[in-house]
């Protein structure tokens, strides 16, 4: 405040200039760090009115680049949060449900449904990791986009919403139980990788070897398949395809198809 007050004194002009830069500095410097600055600045006033000058064009173009930075990191997060629901869509609405249900012998429930998608979901979350921090951020809102998607669902299904709240809290119990057993397994050999499948897709009740071997099979070739997808590609689209549950030819597994897009990502 004391070198407020020594600015009104200077000569004139001088305090227009202050002010503007008292509102650019403190908000971007410590209160403590702009009296400082203020102060040696005001101490050669007489001579030093282009230092002024330098130091308010400084702080405008500091703020200018900032601002520009928080947009282009705005752009940036719309796009990453576009490519994860793109992605969680082609979870839900290129799996075969009717294959997994028929071939695992599960009923045709909400859980069922929840099931099948929390491994393709999963599936997406390892390959996402690859990515560094853009990877991890895509992956915050492909689990977000599931949940809403698990709590419509409920709704449109009738479910009362207390049941529902109950049947949720299940659910993102069993998740992250899922996911923690089913990393383990992708990093172990197919004997742990069986052992998580039984534990949580069959929820302990699957009592048929075929059944999983054919999803073992199913991950491993499924992981390779994601991870010969480009990051950048997926980033920026978040296309998914899914081999089928049975191949008809073993040998079919090519390297995807690189998605198309415009210079919005779109």
């Amino acid at each position: 405040m004391a070198a407020l007050v020594r600015a009104v004194k200077c000569q004139t002009g001088m305090p227009q200039w202050i002010t503007v830069c008292s509102g650019l500095m403190q908000s971007t410097l410590p209160q403590a760090q702009w009296d400082r600055m203020l102060d040696g600045t005001l101490q050669r006033h007489e001579t030093g009115r282009p230092q002024l000058n330098k130091v308010c064009g400084g702080l405008i173009q500091t703020r200018g680049a900032i601002t520009q930075q928080r947009r282009m990191l705005h752009s940036t997060d719309q796009k990453i949060k576009i490519a994860a629901l793109r992605m969680y869509t082609c979870c839900v609405e290129r799996t075969d449900y009717e294959e997994f249900f028929h071939r695992c012998h599960m009923p045709d429930t909400l859980n069922s449904w929840f099931l099948v998608a929390q491994l393709h979901v999963w599936m997406c979350l390892v390959r996402m990791k690859q990515e560094g921090r853009a990877g991890k951020y895509m992956c915050r809102y492909i689990v977000h986009s599931m949940w809403e998607d698990v709590e419509q669902r409920g709704k449109v299904m009738g479910i009362d919403s207390v049941t529902l709240k109950e049947s949720m809290r299940s659910m993102t119990e069993n998740f992250y139980a899922a996911i923690f057993g089913y990393d383990e397994g992708i990093l172990s050999d197919d004997h742990v990788l069986a052992a998580a499948l039984w534990r949580n897709f069959f929820n302990k009740h699957c009592e048929d070897p075929r059944q999983l071997e054919l999803l073992v099979e199913y991950v491993r070739k499924q992981m390779q398949y994601l991870d010969a997808i480009n990051g950048e590609d997926l980033l920026l689209a978040g296309e998914v395809t899914w081999r089928p549950l049975v191949e008809s030819n073993a040998q079919s597994i090519l390297r995807p198809t690189p998605p198309t897009y415009n210079d919005e990502g779109l």
